[in-house]
């Protein structure tokens, strides 16, 4: 008997070692040199929503190209009480990538990063003779991704700058729940109008960082499959999971067995 119960107890403690090799990230950061991919900028993209702001010396002159400032007003139980706030207009760009930019018309900013339209348009200006001493910052309205899964937070997030990893992605979700399987997370993309998907081992440093999905694109999905243990807690319906009463009745039933065999013995 004594020695079934030490052989459990070896089982036990494998099963443990066994399971932190599952969670714990970059396992093999102090053995690899991993090279990170070429970082890669956020290019525009057709129904995407951009700010442009002009800034002059003139704010006369400034004004020329710069839409307004729109005021959001939200009602509430009464007619004369509202919240309100300021909020930038930006242009959505059409099916075919331009927008109509102030004194020069339709340009094409689909395929450029917010740097080359900036660029662009200051350029122009000066060229045509419009404006100098002219400083344009271009950034993102409506762009994101979305993380789904087994993590804490799952949800759509807002792409504010160039450079978003997955690491930023799994960190706005609150991190994986422990039952998210860390080796086969999947980041869904739309490239040149087809379906692309990527698989990230977060276990391996060498896998996060020379994925070509350690940047994130604008609609990309980053989804968690749940590990086999998570999905063995699935109920016979395949869509509850068993109550944590269960596990505990279970695990106390397991106790009291153990419990009488060594009386028995």
């Amino acid at each position: 008997m004594k020695k079934t119960l030490l052989f459990a107890a070896v089982l036990a403690l494998l099963a443990s070692c066994a399971s932190t090799k599952q969670v714990a990230y970059f396992q093999d950061a102090e053995d690899v040199s991993p090279s990170v991919a070429a970082k890669k900028e956020i290019r525009i993209q057709p129904k995407d929503e951009i700010s442009i702001i002009a800034n002059c010396p003139s704010s006369q002159v400034s004004s020329l190209f710069n839409l307004p400032t729109v005021t959001k007003r939200l009602s509430l139980d009464t007619e004369d009480s509202y919240t309100s706030g300021n909020s930038v207009s930006g242009y959505t760009v059409d099916g075919f990538g331009y927008i109509d930019f102030p004194g020069l018309g339709k340009i094409q900013v689909a395929g450029k990063t917010r740097d080359e339209i900036a660029s662009y348009i200051k350029n122009e200006l000066i060229a045509q003779e419009q404006a100098s001493e002219i400083v344009v910052t271009v950034d993102f309205l409506n762009l994101g991704y979305r993380v789904l899964g087994e993590v804490n937070n799952p949800g759509r997030f807002a792409i504010e700058r160039d450079g978003v990893t997955i690491l930023d992605a799994i960190a706005a979700a609150g991190d994986l729940t422990i039952t998210g399987k860390r080796q086969n997370v999947k980041v869904l993309r739309i490239e040149n109008g087809a379906q692309k998907t990527y698989t990230v081992d977060l276990c391996s440093a060498e896998s996060i960082l020379g994925s070509p999905a350690y940047y994130l694109q604008q609609e990309d999905v980053v989804y968690v499959e749940p590990n086999n243990m998570r999905k063995r807690q699935a109920s016979i319906n395949g869509n509850n999971l068993l109550s944590a009463s269960f596990w505990t009745s279970l695990a106390s039933l397991a106790a009291s067995t153990a419990l009488l065999f060594v009386t028995l013995m």
